[in-house]
C-alpha cells in the first residue's frame, strides 16, 4: 500500500487541550497538532503562535475568554511557517511581533510556504478561505526583546537557529515558563526542512541553560516540571542529531538521496518512528540534511510543485494527493 501524500489521508479531530501552566502562563495543545501558548498580565494578553487559520484561531479565542477579560494585545510568531501564523487576524491585536528574520522570510517564501503547507497537510486549515492572505508582523526586533504586561516582565529570545533562522523563543523569567515554538517537540517528529542541523543542537543547549520549569513545545503536551522540559529537549536534540549523523554519512559515501533516505528510515523509525508526522516529516527532513551535509548551508524554497516531486522521488507515490 503506497503511502499517501503528506498527512493528506491524516482526517482524525484532535482533542484539544487547556491548561494553566504557572500564574500567567496557559497551554492550548491539540494532541500534537500545532500548539498555541498564551500569557495573561495584568492588563493584556499575549498569543504566541495563532493556528493556521482565523476560524480555527475562534477555538483560541474562547479559551482566552473563559480565563480573562483582558484584551489580546500582542500577537508573537515564534517562526513563519504558514500553520503558525495565518490565524492571527483573528485576534485584532495592537502588534504582531517576530524576529526581523522570520519578517525576510515570510518576504523570501511566505507566499510558497502557504501553498505548500495547505496541501501537504489541509486537516490543520480548517477554513482556509477566512485565511485573508500572509500575516505581516508589525513590529520586529534582533536579539532580544523585553515587555511588561503591568508587573510581568517577557522576553523575546532568538538564541540561534535551529527549526528556521527566525527562531524566537518566549521566556517568563519570573515564572520559568518557556515557549519554545518547533524548536521543541515533544512525542513529535520535528520538521526539518527549514532546518539549520549544524546550530539547532547548540540553540537547544541555551534553551537547557534557562532552566525552565515548564515548556510549551511546538507540538505535543505541555511539559511541566524541570525534569519533564529537560526530558523534552533532549528529545528533540537526540532526534536533530541522529537524523544528521545518518545523512552524513551516505553523503560522505557518496551516496543518492534516495539510498541516503531509506537507510535513514530505517535508522531512525524504531527509536522515532511512533512520533506523530514521523512518516510525514522524514522526506522532507532528509532531504534538507542531504544539503546541509553537502554544503548548501541555506534551505532551499518549498514549493507544492517540489513537495510532490520529492515525495514522488523518496517514495514512488502521491497516493491521496487532490
Amino acid at each position: 500500500m503506497p503511502k499517501a501524500f503528506a498527512s493528506q489521508a491524516d482526517l482524525a479531530e484532535k482533542a484539544i487541550s487547556f491548561e494553566r501552566l504557572s500564574e500567567h502562563a496557559y497551554a492550548y495543545t491539540t494532541e500534537g497538532d500545532p500548539n498555541t501558548g498564551i500569557v495573561v498580565g495584568d492588563d493584556a494578553v499575549m498569543v504566541i503562535d495563532t493556528q493556521a487559520t482565523p476560524v480555527m484561531a475562534q477555538e483560541v479565542i474562547r479559551r482566552v475568554a473563559s480565563v480573562t477579560t483582558k484584551p489580546i494585545a500582542y500577537v508573537v510568531l515564534t517562526h513563519y511557517h504558514a500553520v503558525r501564523v495565518l490565524g492571527a487576524s483573528a485576534y485584532k491585536p495592537q502588534q504582531v511581533i517576530s524576529s526581523q528574520d522570520t519578517h525576510d522570510l515570510i518576504v523570501e517564501r511566505g507566499e510558497a510556504d502557504m501553498k505548500s503547507e495547505i496541501e501537504r497537510f489541509p486537516r490543520l486549515f480548517r477554513a482556509a478561505e477566512s485565511i485573508p492572505g500572509l500575516t505581516w508582523p508589525t513590529l520586529t526586533f534582533r536579539g532580544e526583546m523585553r515587555l511588561h504586561l503591568g508587573s510581568l516582565e517577557i522576553r523575546l529570545l532568538q538564541l540561534g537557529r535551529g527549526h528556521t533562522k527566525g527562531d524566537t523563543v518566549v521566556w517568563l523569567p519570573q515564572e520559568k515558563t518557556l515557549f519554545s515554538g518547533d524548536l521543541v517537540e515533544f512525542g513529535a517528529t520535528p520538521y526539518c526542512g527549514d532546518a539549520y542541523f549544524t546550530d539547532w543542537p547548540a540553540t537547544l543547549d541555551a534553551l537547557t541553560s534557562l532552566e525552565p520549569e515548564n515548556v510549551v513545545p511546538g507540538r505535543g503536551a505541555a511539559l511541566r516540571g524541570g525534569d519533564a522540559a529537560q526530558a523534552g529537549i533532549a528529545g528533540t536534540r537526540s532526534f536533530v542529531r541522529d537524523l544528521f549523523a545518518a545523512v552524513q554519512e551516505g553523503v560522505a559515501a557518496g551516496k543518492i538521496l534516495r539510498d541516503v533516505y531509506a537507510a535513514a528510515y530505517e535508522r531512525l523509525a524504531p527509536t522515532y518512528g511512533k512520533w506523530v508526522i514521523f512518516e510525514h516529516c522524514m522526506p522532507f527532513n532528509v532531504s534538507r540534511a542531504y544539503d546541509e551535509a553537502a554544503g548548501y548551508r541555506d534551505p532551499r524554497v518549498w514549493t507544492a510543485q517540489r513537495d510532490r516531486e520529492l515525495w514522488q522521488s523518496l517514495e514512488g507515490s502521491i497516493a491521496g494527493a487532490s
